[in-house]
């Protein structure tokens, strides 16, 4: 769970993400930036920062942003109420992403897996994206993404979102974000 100044420090540092790229977001999608950390309390290595434009009944537009080697988790989009789950598209748009979809495993990858939790990444064919190239996933693949060393920014086209229904191969993380307020002593 983060605190409130994790939260404020983590959103302040990926708007400045978002100008290195040139993205350009109304002061609403800046106050709606959400923080995930999987509720983990490990968001330097083991998180995302993101903002939703739209996410309809047919489709969803969001903008991400991941710090230095930071990681989203091993995870898939389950087929849900007879529809065949999310499928996604990832456009770099700023820095360089390692992202690890299901195939044959790369022999030198570039991503390395989280101290204490390498056993929850089982896939590790390495799809290299750097500005302005991009990469598919179909429904209920399994994926996980990392950011090179100076972080990236990535857009997301997909199906309609419901990332509570996303299944991790970590069973520690919550999907859901909760942010606790700092106690005074």
């Amino acid at each position: 769970m983060l605190t409130k100044k994790q939260y404020e420090a983590a959103r302040t540092k990926a708007l400045e993400y978002f100008k290195k790229a040139g993205i350009v977001l109304t002061e609403d999608e800046m106050n709606n930036l959400e923080v995930a950390d999987f509720g983990l309390n490990e968001l330097e290595n083991i998180g995302l920062e993101l903002v939703t434009y739209v996410n309809t009944a047919r489709c969803c537009a969001k903008e991400m942003v991941l710090f230095p080697h930071q990681t989203c988790p091993e995870h898939c989009h389950p087929p849900i109420n007879g529809e065949p789950g999310k499928e996604e598209t990832f456009r770099c748009r700023w820095g360089e992403v390692y992202l690890y979809v299901e195939g044959e495993s790369a022999k030198s990858p570039k991503a390395k897996a989280p101290k204490g939790r390498e056993k929850t990444y089982t896939v590790w064919h390495e799809i290299i994206l750097k500005p302005g190239q991009q990469y598919t996933l179909h429904p209920n693949t399994k994926h996980w993404f990392q950011a090179g060393p100076e972080g990236c920014v990535i857009s997301e086209f997909s199906t309609k979102s419901r990332d509570e229904a996303d299944i991790f191969t970590d069973e520690d993380i919550q999907r859901m974000p909760q942010i606790k307020e700092q106690q005074l002593s």
